[in-house]
C-alpha cells in the first residue's frame, strides 16, 4: 500500500483541552516571502537567512517557454536543462545544422547565437496586495459582477506597477483566492545561445526512461543573456560547487513549479479523475501518434517535430501518471482525511459558525464541478483551443482579438491582453522562428478529427468549422492559404486593426474569428460560473485554514519563484530493490552496453570514443526528496551554502502523484550532478572558457 508522508498538524484532546503536535515532513513550494524557516531550523537546525534568500532569488530565473535556470556567473551565464532550451536549438537549426541532435558551442563571446523569442523572467519584488484586490469585491455582487470587479483591480495595480518601475508586473492567485501578491520582473528578451551537448547524452533512455530512475542525462544547456548588445552584468550568481552533494546532505531547490492541485477538495479531484484528464489523455495519444507518423518520414520531419513530439510525450506520460495516482483507493483515502481533520480543526478551534462556512464552501465546490461538466468539453476545444492545435491559428487568434481588446480600456481586457502583458505577448507574435507548413497541415488536421470525434461530424459547431469538407483538406486548404507564416504579414495587419481584419483574405485569420464569439461565450461561461464562485469558495476554505493553521502549508505551484528542500537519498522500490543515492557514468557505459547502444540507448561517438579519458565512478544524476512538479525543470539544486551543486530535470514515476499529495517514501525529483557536468565538460566538450566562466 502506497503510504504518504505529509504535513499534518496531530490534534490532541486531553484534561487540559486541544493541543497540536507538529510533525513536519520536507513537503513544500514555499513563496520567498513566506520562506519555511521555523521548519527548517526545527528539523534540520538550519538557519534560512534574508541574505541566502535574496541570492537566490535574484540568481534564479524564469524560462517564459515553460522551465526555470539560474545565472552561474557575473557576465549573465545562465544553465538550464537541454529540453527546456530544446525550442530555441530546434528554431535555430535548419536542414543543414541540427543544433538540437548535434549540439552547439559557441568558443567565443561573439559566436553565441540569438535566440529568436526567448524571454527570461527574473524576481526583483513581490507585493502582497490581497486587500486591494478583495476590496473591489463588494457583498451581494453577482459573480459575473465580481469577476469583473475583480479583474479591473488586478489590471489597474499591474499596470501602475508596470509604468511606476518599468518591470514586467503579474499579481498571482494564491491558494485558490485566498491571497493575491504582485510579482514584479526583471525581463531580458536578448538571450543567446552558447552550449548544449547532443540530443543522445541529454535525453539518453529517451520516453522509456522518462519519469524512472535510475537515469544516466547531461540534461543541461547554456544561454547568455545579454544588455545593450553587451553580456548583462549581474551581481547576484550561483558559486559552481564542484564536488556536488553527498547521501543525506540538505538541499534546496529554486525554481517555478507551474501546477499543483493539493489544496483542491475531494470532489474537484474527482472531477479531474472522471472528467478533465480523460479527455485531456485521449487527445495527447491522439496528437502523439500524429507527430511520431510525421517524424518517421524522414531525418528532416523529425527535427521539425521533435519539441512538440517529446513535449506533448512528456505530458501524455504525466497526465497518466496523475490519472493512475486518482484510480489509486489510497490516494483519494488520504485526500479524504485531510479534509476530514482540516473539518475537526475548525470545528474544536472556531465553532459551529465557522464550521458551517467549511461545509457550505465545500458543497459549492461540488456543485460547480457538476455545473462545468456540461461545457467543459466545448470549454477546452474552443476556448483552450484544443480543436485547433496550430502555431498559426495561435498566431491568428492572438491578432483577431488583439484588435477587439486593445480597443477597450485597460481594465476591460481579456487578462493576456492587458498593456502589462502586451510586450510579452508581441516579442512571441512577432517572432521570426521558423513555422513549418507541412507539420501544421498534420497537427491541425489531427486536432480537427478529434474535434469531430469528440462531438460528431454533424453537430452544427463542427461542420461551421469544417465547411463541408473533411479535416484533412480543411486543414491543408487553409495553411495553404495563410500568410501568416511571414511575421511582416503579421506585424502589418496587427497596425490596421479590425479594419485590415475585415479585408483581409487569409483563410487562418477568418477561421480564428468563425470561432470567436462561441470560444468567448465559453469562456465568460468558465468565468462567471466556474472559475469566480470557485475562487470565492476556496477563498473562504482558505481563511480557515488560516486560522487553523496559519502558513505552515504552502500554497498550490503557479508558475512562480517558490524554494523547496529535502535530503538526497535513494530509496527501496516495490520490488524491494535498493535504488542508491547516485549514478556513474561507469553506469551509463553499462546500460548502453547492455540495451546494445541501441535508439535511445545510442551513445554521441564523442562519448564512445571518449571512455578512456572520463573517471567513471564520477557521480552523474542523484535524486533528493525535496518537492518539485513541472516547471522546476532547469532548477538549480543548492547546498546550505546556496551554492550550485546540481540541476533538476525529472522525477520518478512514484513522483508524479505529487500534483495531489506529497510523499517522499519512494517518490524523487531526479538532478544532473554538478560533479558530473565539470567531468564530461573538461574531459569531453572542448569548452575550457565555459569551464573556466562558471569555476572561477
Amino acid at each position: 500500500m502506497t503510504r504518504f508522508a505529509v504535513f499534518t498538524l496531530t490534534l490532541f484532546v486531553g484534561l487540559g483541552g486541544i493541543t497540536t503536535m507538529p510533525v513536519y515532513s520536507d513537503e513544500g513550494m514555499w513563496l520567498l516571502n513566506e520562506p519555511p524557516t521555523s521548519i527548517l531550523l526545527t528539523k534540520y537546525n538550519f538557519e534560512l537567512t534574508p541574505e541566502w534568500l535574496e541570492n537566490a532569488r535574484l540568481s534564479s530565473i524564469r524560462f517564459n517557454n515553460g522551465g526555470s535556470g539560474s545565472f552561474l556567473s557575473a557576465d549573465g551565464l545562465i544553465i538550464t536543462n537541454h529540453h527546456i532550451g530544446a525550442d530555441a536549438l530546434q528554431k535555430l537549426s535548419n536542414k543543414d545544422r541540427n543544433l538540437f541532435r548535434d549540439g552547439f558551442y559557441a568558443k567565443k563571446q561573439s559566436e553565441e547565437l540569438k535566440c529568436n523569442d526567448l524571454e527570461l523572467n527574473v524576481l526583483q519584488e513581490i507585493v502582497d496586495v490581497t486587500q486591494q484586490v478583495n476590496d473591489a469585491v463588494k457583498p451581494n455582487m453577482s459573480p459575473a459582477e465580481a469577476s469583473a470587479a475583480r479583474r479591473a483591480a488586478m489590471s489597474a495595480i499591474e499596470k501602475e506597477s508596470t509604468e511606476k518601475t518599468k518591470l514586467r508586473s503579474d499579481i498571482v492567485t494564491l491558494y485558490q483566492g485566498g491571497a493575491y501578491h504582485l510579482y514584479r520582473y526583471k525581463k531580458y528578451v536578448d538571450v543567446r545561445l552558447v552550449f548544449a551537448p547532443e540530443e543522445n547524452i541529454a535525453h539518453f533512455g529517451g520516453d522509456v526512461d522518462n519519469f524512472e530512475y535510475p537515469r544516466f542525462c547531461l540534461d543541461i544547456c547554456f544561454f547568455r543573456a545579454y544588455e545593450n548588445d553587451k553580456p548583462a552584468q549581474v551581481k547576484n550568481y550561483f558559486k559552481f560547487n564542484p564536488n556536488g552533494p553527498v547521501e543525506n546532505s540538505l538541499v534546496f531547490v529554486t525554481g517555478h513549479p507551474g501546477t499543483t492541485n493539493r489544496l483542491e477538495t475531494y470532489d474537484k479531484l474527482i472531477h479531474r479523475r472522471d472528467v478533465t484528464l480523460p479527455i485531456n489523455l485521449s487527445r495527447l495519444r491522439m496528437m502523439e501518434a500524429t507527430l511520431t507518423q510525421y517524424s518517421e518520414k524522414g531525418p528532416d520531419e523529425r527535427r521539425q517535430a521533435n519539441n512538440d513530439l517529446r513535449r506533448v510525450a512528456n505530458s501524455r506520460k504525466a497526465f497518466s501518471g496523475q490519472y493512475a495516482g486518482l484510480l489509486d483507493p489510497t490516494v483519494l483515502e488520504e485526500k479524504k482525511k485531510q479534509e476530514t481533520n482540516f473539518q475537526l480543526r475548525v470545528k474544536l478551534d472556531q465553532g459551529e459558525e465557522e464550521l458551517d462556512k467549511f461545509l457550505k464552501a465545500q458543497k459549492r465546490i461540488a456543485d460547480i464541478q457538476k455545473e462545468f461538466t456540461k461545457f467543459e468539453k466545448e470549454y477546452s476545444m474552443l476556448e483552450r483551443g484544443d480543436a485547433f492545435t496550430s502555431e498559426l491559428f495561435t498566431i491568428a487568434r492572438h491578432i483577431v482579438r488583439l484588435a477587439e481588446e486593445t480597443a477597450k480600456p485597460n481594465s476591460e481586457r481579456l487578462r493576456e491582453y492587458r498593456d502589462s502583458n502586451l510586450e510579452s505577448l508581441k516579442l512571441q507574435l512577432f517572432s521570426p522562428a521558423p513555422i513549418h507548413k507541412d507539420l501544421e497541415i498534420q497537427k491541425l488536421t489531427a486536432s480537427l478529427t478529434f474535434f469531430a470525434e469528440v462531438f460528431g461530424r454533424d453537430a452544427p459547431i463542427v461542420q461551421k468549422i469544417l465547411g463541408g469538407a473533411n479535416p484533412q483538406k480543411r486543414a491543408t486548404s487553409i495553411i495553404n492559404r495563410c500568410k501568416l507564416f511571414d511575421p511582416e504579414f503579421r506585424k502589418e495587419l496587427v497596425s490596421q486593426g479590425v479594419q485590415g481584419l475585415d479585408v483581409t483574405s487569409d483563410d487562418m485569420v477568418q477561421l480564428a474569428r468563425m470561432v470567436d464569439a462561441d470560444a468567448r461565450t465559453f469562456r465568460t461561461l468558465y468565468e462567471e460560473e466556474v472559475e469566480e464562485p470557485e475562487r470565492q469558495a476556496f477563498s473562504e476554505l482558505a481563511k480557515l485554514r488560516f486560522k487553523a493553521f496559519g502558513k505552515t502549508v504552502a500554497p498550490d505551484a503557479t508558475f512562480t519563484l517558490r524554494i523547496a528542500f529535502g535530503t538526497v537519498k535513494g530509496y527501496e522500490t516495490d520490488a524491494k530493490e535498493n535504488i542508491p543515492f547516485h549514478t556513474t557514468f561507469e553506469g551509463l557505459y553499462s546500460r548502453a552496453t547492455k540495451l546494445q547502444n541501441r535508439e535511445p540507448f545510442e551513445l554521441p561517438k564523442r562519448w564512445l570514443e571518449g571512455k578512456s579519458k572520463l573517471d567513471l565512478k564520477t557521480p552523474f544524476n542523484f535524486v533528493s526528496t525535496a518537492d518539485t512538479i513541472g516547471g522546476n525543470s532547469g532548477s538549480p539544486v543548492l547546498n546550505e551554502k546556496g551554492e550550485f551543486i546540481g540541476i533538476n530535470f525529472d522525477r520518478n514515476r512514484y513522483g508524479l502523484v505529487r500534483n495531489f499529495l506529497y510523499t517522499d517514501v519512494q517518490a524523487r525529483h531526479i538532478a544532473v550532478h554538478s560533479k558530473g557536468i565539470l567531468e564530461a565538460l573538461k574531459k569531453l566538450y572542448d569548452c575550457q572558457a565555459l569551464v573556466d566562466e562558471i569555476t572561477r
